[in-house]
């Protein structure tokens, strides 16, 4: 008997269009246009793309077309994750509280892998230290982020990593006024990374 395929639960309407803003943002830093460069190109007001962005203005198709012209690209990379170069592997947001989460594998067991787009959090937003099961190594990619481990207290940045023990009491968020996006790997079960290689140490002079 053939082990029955669990397929994920699609993102419902609102959690696809809460993931537009985050997407539009990150499209617009990757290529390094400011918003009001795009507004001259689009006809579209600086307010109404800050707004966009942010999640307080509701993507219409009348605001999507010309923002997916001036970036060149499908419409639909603007309300969906874009296809890997496998196009049997389609890479579905989803939405955790208010993070744009995108797996990056199908695996069940083991290591997984995600992409995070965190938006910058409100200055009263908790920040209350959680602990669970597993093992977590974080890249980040773009923006900053605030780890509170324990008693410590990290600024990371573009190119900084860490790793941590999921047990120990930890609150991972975006103090800064800009989408920060992350790369994690994640071991439900305390699993790690195993590291073959690493760089030999340098000989001055």
């Amino acid at each position: 008997m053939d082990a029955l395929e669990v397929r994920p639960t699609p993102p419902t309407t609102a959690q696809v269009v809460d993931a537009v803003g985050p997407r539009l943002r990150w499209l617009r830093e990757r290529r390094d246009v400011t918003l009001a460069a795009l507004a001259a190109e689009t006809g579209i007001s600086v307010s109404t793309l800050s707004r966009l962005e942010s999640g307080q203005r509701r993507p219409t198709l009348e605001l999507l077309l010309p923002l997916a012209r001036a970036y060149q690209v499908p419409l639909d990379d603007l309300v969906g994750a874009p296809q890997t170069g496998d196009p049997r592997v389609h890479l579905k947001p989803e939405q955790h509280g208010g993070r744009v989460v995108i797996p990056l594998t199908k695996r069940t067991g083991g290591v997984r892998s995600f992409k995070q787009l965190i938006p910058p959090m409100p200055a009263n937003g908790d920040r209350t230290l959680k602990t669970h099961e597993g093992y977590e190594w974080l890249y980040v990619l773009s923006g900053r982020v605030r780890l509170l481990l324990g008693e410590r207290d990290f600024d990371l940045g573009p190119g900084e990593v860490v790793e941590f023990d999921t047990h120990t009491p930890h609150w991972i968020g975006n103090t800064s006024d800009e989408v920060t996006e992350v790369l994690c790997l994640y071991g439900p079960q305390g699993e790690r990374a195993h590291v073959r290689s690493r760089p030999a140490a340098r000989q001055d002079g």
